[in-house]
């Protein structure tokens, strides 16, 4: 495995930073998932510009161009040979002292990871998963935004160790005034009467694959409804799914111990599922 750091590529034993640099110390960075599919960057334009709004958001002056960037983590892949996988730029304050104080870190790091990767829940996607409400509430914008896809996740840690706990697959989380957020680490949908319904984005992550299953929706003439959910949209819900870069499409058959809809994956989490495969198999940047 070769990894990209400021410039340079390291083995996976090799590949260090710092004990002082900030990411490690205090979280303070950010990061995009990125998918491969047959040689091509799934959305690459679109991580790319998530990446450079966290870092804006958070005052991290990324010391590349987004085209930079782009070659960068194309030649990972090219050094790792891969056609199918996951790409995670990083990009972190770089080395400090122990304050907390970001102007003591001159320079940021960057660092690019290129694996191979494969279906992230396996036969669940036939099966469906099983999730679980959770008692940590998701960050609220006005503390540390959703948005900011940073290297702070302790948030999303601390939901998904519950989830484990409780015997889920995966998490659900609610904002602080009781509506639905999103999971560990994808977006929700909900679907009822043939209508779709998934949270506005000021308290979750703007998914990228959430995009895409907006674009999907609408071409495939699906109603979609942005709109505010809690619990009792969850368990009286016909269909339930989630998306993430990791997750892609996956549908949700249980929640809290309950059967959604008929406790298999439905027709419209099916059709979107399809729909998804298929962008992915035509679209992307190339690599090669």
């Amino acid at each position: 495995m070769h990894i990209f750091i400021d410039g340079k590529f390291y083995s996976k034993d090799d590949a260090k930073i710092s004990v002082f640099d900030h990411g490690l110390l205090y979280g303070d960075g950010v990061f995009e998932g990125i998918r491969m599919y047959n040689g091509r960057i799934f959305r690459l334009e679109d991580h790319l510009d998530r990446l450079y709004d966290s870092a804006r958001t958070i005052d991290l002056r990324i010391p590349m161009t987004k085209e930079e960037m782009a070659e960068a983590m194309k030649e990972t892949i090219r050094r790792n040979n891969l056609k199918n996988g996951y790409i995670r730029p990083i990009v972190t304050r770089g080395i400090g002292d122990l304050g907390l104080c970001p102007t003591k870190c001159p320079k940021p790091t960057v660092i690019i990871i290129a694996i191979e990767w494969g279906a992230m829940y396996g036969d669940l996607y036939e099966k469906g998963l099983r999730a679980v409400t959770v008692s940590i509430r998701r960050n609220p914008a006005c503390a540390l935004p959703p948005n900011v896809k940073s290297l702070n996740y302790l948030n999303n840690i601390l939901a998904k160790i519950e989830a484990n706990c409780k015997g889920g697959d995966e998490a659900i989380m609610f904002d602080m005034a009781g509506h639905i957020s999103e999971g560990s680490g994808d977006n929700i949908f909900v679907v009822k009467n043939g209508i779709i319904y998934t949270p506005p984005t000021l308290n979750n992550l703007k998914g990228i694959t959430r995009l895409v299953v907006l674009e999907l929706a609408h071409q495939l003439g699906l109603t979609l409804n942005e709109s505010n959910i809690g619990y009792f949209d969850l368990y009286t819900a016909d269909e339930v799914f989630v998306t993430g870069t990791a997750a892609e499409v996956a549908p949700i058959v249980y929640i809290d111990g309950r059967s959604i809809g008929s406790g298999k994956p439905g027709p419209v989490t099916r059709q979107l599922m399809a729909a998804f495969r298929a962008v992915t198999e035509k679209e992307g940047t190339q690599v090669y």
